[in-house]
């Protein structure tokens, strides 16, 4: 009965946290990004680990150069499938995961400014954290985001809790006292 308890207590805590890790299903592929690709039953076309290199492409076996930049998993995942049911397999079984995401980079003041490998659920709080925290000077008024798909930089309405996505530079400017 213990057991199954705290079975009971682990599911509950675990199903929110496998929520939090999936990427939104509008997230968009840009370079540094890492994928993995199994076709069913055709294990020389499967890739344990590709990185999209700078111009956001893979080389795939018969397709030759994917670009995978500026789309979600899912299209690319269609694409390929499309691509191989162009006279290599008559109903293709494909699978794409993203296994790594390109990284954010923080910098300005904090302990240790660089770049650091993204995570799901990854908030400037946790960016923070990673970078070794603020250093004495720094100001929380004034920090700057740029979003690594583009856009306008982020300036008002930033918080401890403002999610950080992968590709974005975080800059925390000294606060004047």
């Amino acid at each position: 009965m213990k057991s199954r308890i705290v079975y009971l207590l682990l599911l509950v805590l675990l199903i929110p946290a496998a929520h939090a890790a999936e990427p939104a299903p509008d997230y968009k592929l840009a370079a540094g990004d890492v994928l993995r690709i199994t076709v069913f039953g055709e294990p020389e076309l499967s890739i344990k680990k590709v990185r999209l290199n700078d111009a956001g492409t893979f080389s795939y076996p018969f397709l030759g150069e994917v670009t995978a930049a500026g789309l979600t998993p899912n299209q690319v995942e269609r694409k390929i499938v499309d691509g191989l049911k162009q006279g290599y397999l008559v109903d293709p079984k494909v699978s794409l995961s993203q296994i790594e995401y390109r990284p954010f980079y923080i910098n300005g003041e904090v302990q240790k400014p660089g770049s650091y490998p993204f995570q799901p659920g990854l908030t400037l709080e946790k960016a923070i954290a990673l970078g070794g925290g603020l250093t004495e000077r720094a100001s929380m008024k004034r920090v700057t985001i740029l979003r690594g798909a583009g856009g306008p930089p982020v300036i008002d309405d930033i918080s401890r809790t403002t999610v950080i996505s992968p590709g974005d530079t975080i800059s925390i400017a000294q606060g004047f006292f």
